[in-house]
């Protein structure tokens, strides 16, 4: 999609995460990493054997794959159909993808949801955030726990690094990172084959605060807080992330 288009009529998510160039500017992401974090997850959840968990907006679904192999009956979900047509040919009786809106909530209920990796805080309207809580808790078992690994935006924003240029499989992305109406900006400009591109992802800066309060809203019970991967304690200053597993 070119700089020519107008991408004011549809949401930045929806046309920037169906682009081939979404995966190459990020296929080196830590994998492993995020693996380990699974492990510790899962464990710490204590699910049960062939658990239903739902991997909420789950990209081309290397985490629900990996889900999987631990074990348990996995769904993906996407609003990306480019990503979940990727994805869709791992499937198997025990792994399942669906293009998907996560405002919506799911028919069948999970024994676990998780929304990793920043996957929240995408829309223009505060009330589609809360809309999106609300049908994570409808889609939940009586006794299903839900996770959000969102960043830590204090952490993120002291440590923004304003301008960059990465070469990614002989594409210079030319990066610009800035805080704006309460959102954090990363404006993406790069040239392929002649033609030039201009993307702008756009997070809402959501803190531990804005979070505690969306989910009393939404009748939802916070558990637990944790500021990595490994589920070390959370600390507002400088932690990672910002893991927070509810009911």
């Amino acid at each position: 999609m070119s700089e020519n288009t107008n991408l004011k009529t549809i949401n930045w998510f929806a046309s920037w995460f169906d682009t081939p160039y979404y995966h190459i500017l990020y296929k080196d992401r830590n994998y492993r990493e995020a693996q380990i974090f699974m492990d510790n997850l899962t464990h710490y959840l204590n699910l049960p054997e062939k658990a239903k968990v739902l991997d909420l907006a789950c990209g081309k679904g290397r985490h629900s794959i990996y889900l999987n192999q631990l074990g348990f009956d996995v769904i993906g979900a996407d609003l990306s159909e480019n990503s979940i047509a990727e994805a869709s040919k791992n499937v198997n009786d025990t792994l399942h993808f669906q293009v998907h809106d996560m405002r919506e909530p799911f028919e069948d209920k999970f024994d676990a949801i998780f929304n990793l990796f920043t996957s929240f805080g995408y829309f223009e309207n505060d009330e589609d955030n809360l809309k999106t809580l609300v049908a994570i808790k409808d889609s939940l078992t009586e006794y299903g726990f839900a996770v959000i690994d969102f960043m830590n935006v204090n952490q993120v924003i002291a440590n923004l690094v304003p301008a960059e240029i990465k070469t990614v499989d002989g594409i210079d992305f030319h990066i610009k990172r800035y805080v704006a109406d309460n959102h954090i900006y990363k404006e993406i400009d790069f040239e392929d084959q002649g033609e030039k591109f201009h993307f702008t992802e756009k997070v809402k800066a959501l803190t531990l605060e804005d979070f505690t309060q969306m989910m009393e809203t939404a009748g939802i019970f916070l558990l637990d807080i944790f500021g990595d991967y490994k589920l070390k304690k959370f600390h507002k200053k400088d932690s990672e992330r910002l893991i927070m597993i509810f009911k």
